[in-house]
Protein backbone atom coordinates (compact mmCIF):
# COMPACT_ATOMS: atom_id res chain seq x y z
CA UNK A 1 0.00 0.00 0.00
CA UNK A 2 1.27 3.47 -0.87
CA UNK A 3 0.64 6.49 1.32
CA UNK A 4 -0.34 9.47 -0.80
CA UNK A 5 1.22 12.06 1.50
CA UNK A 6 2.88 11.86 4.92
CA UNK A 7 4.06 14.88 6.91
CA UNK A 8 6.17 15.64 9.99
CA UNK A 9 6.57 19.09 11.57
CA UNK A 10 9.89 20.17 13.10
CA UNK A 11 10.12 23.12 15.50
CA UNK A 12 13.31 25.18 15.35
CA UNK A 13 14.17 27.01 18.62
CA UNK A 14 15.24 30.65 18.88
CA UNK A 15 18.89 31.36 18.11
CA UNK A 16 19.19 28.42 15.70
CA UNK A 17 19.03 28.74 11.92
CA UNK A 18 18.37 25.74 9.68
CA UNK A 19 19.04 26.04 5.95
CA UNK A 20 18.27 23.24 3.52
CA UNK A 21 19.47 23.30 -0.06
CA UNK A 22 19.21 20.23 -2.32
CA UNK A 23 18.69 18.00 0.75
CA UNK A 24 21.88 19.14 2.48
CA UNK A 25 20.94 20.43 5.95
CA UNK A 26 23.11 23.13 7.57
CA UNK A 27 22.30 23.98 11.20
CA UNK A 28 23.92 27.03 12.81
CA UNK A 29 23.67 27.78 16.50
CA UNK A 30 25.53 29.27 19.47
CA UNK A 31 27.96 26.30 19.71
CA UNK A 32 28.85 26.13 16.01
CA UNK A 33 27.71 24.72 12.67
CA UNK A 34 26.76 21.15 11.71
CA UNK A 35 26.07 19.76 8.23
CA UNK A 36 24.20 16.60 7.24
CA UNK A 37 23.83 15.21 3.72
CA UNK A 38 20.36 13.67 3.20
CA UNK A 39 20.50 13.22 -0.56
CA UNK A 40 20.07 9.47 -0.27
CA UNK A 41 16.43 9.80 0.86
CA UNK A 42 13.64 11.13 -1.35
CA UNK A 43 11.76 13.74 0.67
CA UNK A 44 10.58 17.34 0.42
CA UNK A 45 11.30 20.17 2.86
CA UNK A 46 9.17 23.31 3.14
CA UNK A 47 9.11 26.22 5.56
CA UNK A 48 5.60 26.62 7.02
CA UNK A 49 6.33 29.35 9.58
CA UNK A 50 9.16 31.50 10.93
CA UNK A 51 10.50 28.58 13.00
CA UNK A 52 8.72 25.51 11.61
CA UNK A 53 9.91 23.10 8.92
CA UNK A 54 7.59 20.59 7.26
CA UNK A 55 9.03 17.30 5.99
CA UNK A 56 6.90 15.54 3.36
CA UNK A 57 6.98 12.20 1.57
CA UNK A 58 4.72 11.75 -1.46
CA UNK A 59 3.61 8.29 -2.62
CA UNK A 60 5.85 6.47 -0.17
CA UNK A 61 5.58 2.88 0.94
CA UNK A 62 5.76 1.80 4.58
CA UNK A 63 9.56 1.93 4.96
CA UNK A 64 9.84 5.26 3.14
CA UNK A 65 7.28 6.81 5.50
CA UNK A 66 9.12 5.30 8.50
CA UNK A 67 12.33 7.03 7.33
CA UNK A 68 10.49 10.37 7.61
CA UNK A 69 10.53 10.24 11.42
CA UNK A 70 14.20 9.19 11.34
CA UNK A 71 15.15 12.25 9.29
CA UNK A 72 13.21 14.47 11.70
CA UNK A 73 15.14 12.99 14.62
CA UNK A 74 18.47 13.43 12.81
CA UNK A 75 17.78 17.14 12.28
CA UNK A 76 16.60 17.59 15.88
CA UNK A 77 19.85 15.93 17.04
CA UNK A 78 21.79 18.49 14.99
CA UNK A 79 19.77 21.29 16.64
CA UNK A 80 20.48 19.88 20.11
CA UNK A 81 24.16 19.60 19.19
CA UNK A 82 24.54 23.27 18.25
CA UNK A 83 22.60 24.44 21.33
CA UNK A 84 23.58 22.05 24.16
CA UNK A 85 26.25 19.67 22.82
CA UNK A 86 26.76 16.03 23.77
CA UNK A 87 28.88 14.45 26.49
CA UNK A 88 29.66 10.75 27.06
CA UNK A 89 31.42 9.49 30.19
CA UNK A 90 33.24 6.14 29.98
CA UNK A 91 34.56 4.11 32.93
CA UNK A 92 37.43 1.61 32.93
CA UNK A 93 36.44 -1.77 34.37
CA UNK A 94 39.19 -4.21 35.36
CA UNK A 95 39.60 -7.05 37.84
CA UNK A 96 43.38 -7.41 38.07
CA UNK A 97 45.42 -5.49 35.50
CA UNK A 98 44.77 -1.72 35.65
CA UNK A 99 43.98 -0.21 32.25
CA UNK A 100 46.16 2.78 31.28
CA UNK A 101 44.61 5.34 28.93
CA UNK A 102 46.54 8.25 27.40
CA UNK A 103 45.52 10.97 24.96
CA UNK A 104 48.18 11.49 22.29
CA UNK A 105 48.70 13.65 19.16
CA UNK A 106 46.99 16.70 20.72
CA UNK A 107 43.73 14.84 21.30
CA UNK A 108 43.64 13.09 17.90
CA UNK A 109 44.19 9.56 19.27
CA UNK A 110 43.41 7.56 22.40
CA UNK A 111 46.06 5.06 23.50
CA UNK A 112 44.98 2.08 25.65
CA UNK A 113 47.71 0.03 27.36
CA UNK A 114 47.83 -2.98 29.71
CA UNK A 115 44.33 -4.23 28.86
CA UNK A 116 44.13 -7.73 30.48
CA UNK A 117 47.90 -7.46 30.97
CA UNK A 118 48.54 -7.62 27.21
CA UNK A 119 51.60 -5.93 25.73
CA UNK A 120 49.61 -4.80 22.68
CA UNK A 121 48.96 -1.04 22.52
CA UNK A 122 45.48 -0.20 21.24
CA UNK A 123 44.98 3.07 19.34
CA UNK A 124 41.60 4.70 18.63
CA UNK A 125 41.24 7.62 16.23
CA UNK A 126 39.16 10.47 17.65
CA UNK A 127 36.53 11.75 15.21
CA UNK A 128 36.42 15.35 14.01
CA UNK A 129 34.89 17.80 16.48
CA UNK A 130 35.22 15.47 19.49
CA UNK A 131 37.30 16.50 22.50
CA UNK A 132 38.66 13.82 24.82
CA UNK A 133 39.79 14.36 28.38
CA UNK A 134 40.61 12.18 31.34
CA UNK A 135 38.29 13.09 34.21
CA UNK A 136 39.94 14.94 37.08
CA UNK A 137 37.16 14.40 39.62
CA UNK A 138 36.57 10.67 39.04
CA UNK A 139 39.18 7.91 38.97
CA UNK A 140 39.30 5.73 35.82
CA UNK A 141 36.96 7.89 33.74
CA UNK A 142 37.21 9.21 30.18
CA UNK A 143 35.01 12.11 29.01
CA UNK A 144 34.11 12.53 25.31
CA UNK A 145 32.29 15.72 24.30
CA UNK A 146 31.34 17.51 21.10
CA UNK A 147 28.52 18.96 19.03
CA UNK A 148 27.82 16.03 16.69
CA UNK A 149 25.99 13.13 18.35
CA UNK A 150 27.12 10.78 15.58
CA UNK A 151 30.82 11.60 16.04
CA UNK A 152 30.77 11.51 19.86
CA UNK A 153 28.82 8.23 20.07
CA UNK A 154 30.89 6.59 17.31
CA UNK A 155 34.10 7.52 19.13
CA UNK A 156 32.71 5.98 22.35
CA UNK A 157 31.70 2.85 20.42
CA UNK A 158 35.20 2.56 18.91
CA UNK A 159 36.80 2.73 22.36
CA UNK A 160 34.39 0.12 23.75
CA UNK A 161 34.83 -2.21 20.74
CA UNK A 162 38.62 -2.18 20.77
CA UNK A 163 38.53 -3.40 24.40
CA UNK A 164 36.43 -6.51 23.74
CA UNK A 165 37.61 -9.69 25.44
CA UNK A 166 38.27 -12.45 22.90
CA UNK A 167 38.66 -16.21 23.35
CA UNK A 168 37.63 -16.10 27.01
CA UNK A 169 34.39 -16.64 28.90
CA UNK A 170 32.84 -13.15 28.78
CA UNK A 171 30.73 -13.93 31.85
CA UNK A 172 33.93 -14.00 33.90
CA UNK A 173 36.09 -11.49 32.02
CA UNK A 174 34.08 -8.28 32.29
CA UNK A 175 37.10 -6.02 31.71
CA UNK A 176 36.75 -3.14 29.28
CA UNK A 177 35.88 0.52 28.89
CA UNK A 178 32.12 1.11 28.97
CA UNK A 179 29.81 4.12 28.61
CA UNK A 180 28.58 4.94 32.11
CA UNK A 181 26.69 8.17 31.46
CA UNK A 182 25.54 10.19 28.48
CA UNK A 183 23.92 13.57 28.31
CA UNK A 184 24.35 17.19 27.26
CA UNK A 185 27.24 19.54 27.97
CA UNK A 186 24.89 22.41 28.85
CA UNK A 187 22.11 21.27 31.17
CA UNK A 188 19.11 23.29 32.27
Amino acid sequence: MKYIQSDELLEVPEGVSVSIKSRIVIVKGPRGTLTKNLRHINLAFSKTGPNTIKLTVHHGDRKHVAALRTIKTLISNLITGVTKGYKYKMRYVYAHFPINVNIIDDGKKIEIRNFLGEKRVRLVDVHEGVTVEISSGQKDELVLSGNSLENVSQCAADVQQICRVRNKDIRKFLDGIYVSERGNILTE
